[in-house]
Parts: structure tokens; C-alpha cells; sequence
């Protein structure tokens, strides 16, 4: 009897024991699992999703893509202040990101954090503006050319042949890389062509603040035939001023009208012909930030450190449903 209490307390030690030899096995692959499955850790400076619909739209790409579920560890944060951003690289920094990436609400003033992040060792890519900085600051940029935005919008605006140009020109916050593209242009041919600035005062982007700008411009009686403003949503406001005071605008209409971003909406009013032309500008960026990551991560040189994206314009004239659909945000 003693002997086969013996033997099944013996039986019941091995099997704990391989039990626990199992468990402990099973804890160890997970455990190397994890590590072979680690996070990138990410910091995404971006501006207020509320700016307009392509912030909505630029915002909402990057969200779906640095995801939990793609390999990362994303943060974000938003302001459309330079000191507020700065404020959020630095927790980044100290929160030991692998990567910063940075759509700057002001050109100006990144240096000495981007210069912390690289002692740092965390990556800096810039996507959607460029900022004033040394190169070295940062490993890629994924940007449109608002240069070449501007130029583009102001050449088309020269091949209208107007009699005069008399501009209520909106621009966009001050200082950012999409506001000197876009003003830039008109600035130079005011000083090359003579065309005359009824007014040039930012909008902040804002519908409500291009409404007060071009219904101060109507009630002091002063003449325009052009509305150059920097986004849609300002556009939109302006016309909405237009539209108040029975001012007809569009194609072959008393004001012309243009905007930027082509968001679908912005791109249907020229369908119809009530605006004459909108300037593109590309807020899906998140594919080739990705690119570049995944490239950095497999140890490889980036072939380019400047990505700019193709854009173009769009006229009332000739603009198609396909176009709409297509390039609509």
C-alpha cells in the first residue's frame, strides 16, 4: 500500500514539475515575442484638426496609419502656436520618441529643439511645411511646393487678361510655409505687373474672419474684381460676404474667386462655376512618412531627403466630375 502511495505522489511531482517546465518555457517565447515585436515610438506635432478640411483630412491620414495595429507607439499633439509645439517636442524628447515628425505652425524658432533631438538620438521628419532650420536638424521632409502653389494660382490669374486687377487678397496665419508660398507670388506681381491690392490681411485660415475682411472691403465702397484667398474655407467666407450683398461671382461673373486645397466641396463650386479656381495641395503624407521609416529601420540610406509632392491647379473652365471625385478631400 505504502508503495503505490509512493508512486502516485511521485506521478503527481512530475507532472508538476513538467508543468511548471512548460509554463516557464511559454513565458519565455512570449516574452521573445515581444521583444521581436517592439513598438516604434512616434511623436506627431501637428496643427488644430479644425484649421480647415485639409488639416481634417492631413490629420485624420496619419491616424489611420501609425496605428498600434502597423507597429507603433504614436502621440500627437496639436496647436497652431510655435511655442506650444516646441513645448510638445520637448515632452516627446524627454519621452525618448524614436521619431519626431513635425508639420510647423511657424517657419522660424525649431533649432535649438531639433538640435536636442538629435543629441537625443530621435529622428526628425518634417511633412506638410518646411521650417527655417540646417538641414542636419532633420533626416527628411515630405512637403508641397507652396512656391510653386502660389506661382501656378498667380500665372493662371495673369492668363485671364483682365483690364485691371484690383485684389482683396486673404491671406493665410502668418508665417507659415503655405501663407509666404501663396503670398509671395502675388507680391511679386504686384511689383512686376502693377495690379493693385484693394486690401491684404490675414484670415487666419478662418471663414468668419474672410466674411468681416471682404464685407469691410464692400461697405468702403472700393472696387475689386478678384478674391485671392490663401484656403477654401476663407474663400468660402468671402463668397458667403459676396452672397450677402447680391455681388455675382464666377465664371464670367463680376469677382473671380480662388482658393486652395481643393477640398470636394471647394472643387464642386467650381464645377458649377460659382468659383474659378482652386489650387491643390496634398494632405495624404502618411504613406511616404511611412516609406521612410521602414527604410530607416531596415538600416538603408534615403535616396532622397526632400519629397515634394505633385500638385496642380484647377480652373472652373475645364474642370470635370472625374476631377471632383478624384481630387476632392
Amino acid at each position: 500500500m505504502k508503495k503505490k502511495i509512493l508512486a502516485v505522489l511521485m506521478s503527481v511531482a512530475m507532472i508538476i514539475g513538467l508543468t511548471a517546465c512548460s509554463s516557464s518555457e511559454n513565458t519565455e517565447t512570449a516574452a521573445a515575442a515581444d521583444g521581436g515585436s517592439k513598438l516604434i515610438k512616434v511623436g506627431i506635432i501637428n496643427n488644430d484638426p479644425n484649421e480647415s478640411g485639409y488639416r481634417t483630412a492631413n490629420v485624420n491620414d496619419l491616424k489611420n496609419t501609425f496605428t498600434e495595429a502597423n507597429g507603433f507607439d504614436a502621440s500627437f499633439a496639436y496647436s497652431m502656436k510655435n511655442d506650444e509645439q516646441i513645448a510638445s517636442a520637448k515632452k516627446f524628447i524627454q519621452d525618448e520618441v524614436d521619431y519626431l515628425l513635425l508639420s510647423a505652425a511657424d517657419t522660424a524658432g525649431w533649432d535649438s529643439v531639433l538640435t536636442d533631438a538629435k543629441n537625443a538620438g530621435i529622428k526628425v521628419i518634417l511633412f506638410d511645411r518646411t521650417i527655417d532650420a540646417p538641414e542636419d536638424l532633420y533626416v527628411a521632409s515630405v512637403v508641397s511646393d507652396m512656391e510653386k502653389e502660389g506661382q501656378t494660382a498667380v500665372d493662371w490669374l495673369k492668363a485671364q487678361g483682365l483690364s485691371e486687377y484690383n485684389i482683396i487678397h486673404i491671406q493665410g496665419a502668418m508665417g507659415t510655409a503655405a501663407q509666404k508660398g501663396r503670398s509671395g507670388a502675388v507680391d511679386a506681381a504686384v511689383a512686376s505687373d502693377g495690379w493693385n491690392i484693394v486690401t491684404q490681411q490675414t484670415g487666419d485660415w478662418d471663414a468668419n474672419k474672410a466674411q468681416q475682411i471682404v464685407q469691410a472691403v464692400i461697405d468702403s465702397g472700393e472696387s475689386f474684381n478678384v478674391i485671392y484667398a490663401e484656403n477654401d474655407n476663407m474663400a468660402q467666407g468671402a463668397v458667403a460676404a459676396l452672397d450677402k450683398n447680391n455681388i455675382a461671382h464666377g465664371v464670367g461673373k463680376d469677382v473671380i474667386v480662388m482658393g486652395f486645397d481643393c477640398n470636394k466641396w471647394a472643387l464642386e463650386e467650381l464645377l458649377k462655376q460659382n468659383w474659378n479656381y482652386d489650387g491643390q495641395c496634398n494632405p495624404f503624407q502618411s504613406s511616404y512618412l511611412l516609406d521612410i521609416i521602414n527604410q530607416l529601420e531596415a538600416g538603408q540610406t534615403l535616396s532622397q531627403k526632400v519629397i515634394i509632392m505633385d500638385e496642380k491647379g484647377f480652373d472652373a473652365a475645364t474642370i470635370t466630375q472625374a476631377d471632383v471625385d478624384t481630387y476632392g478631400i
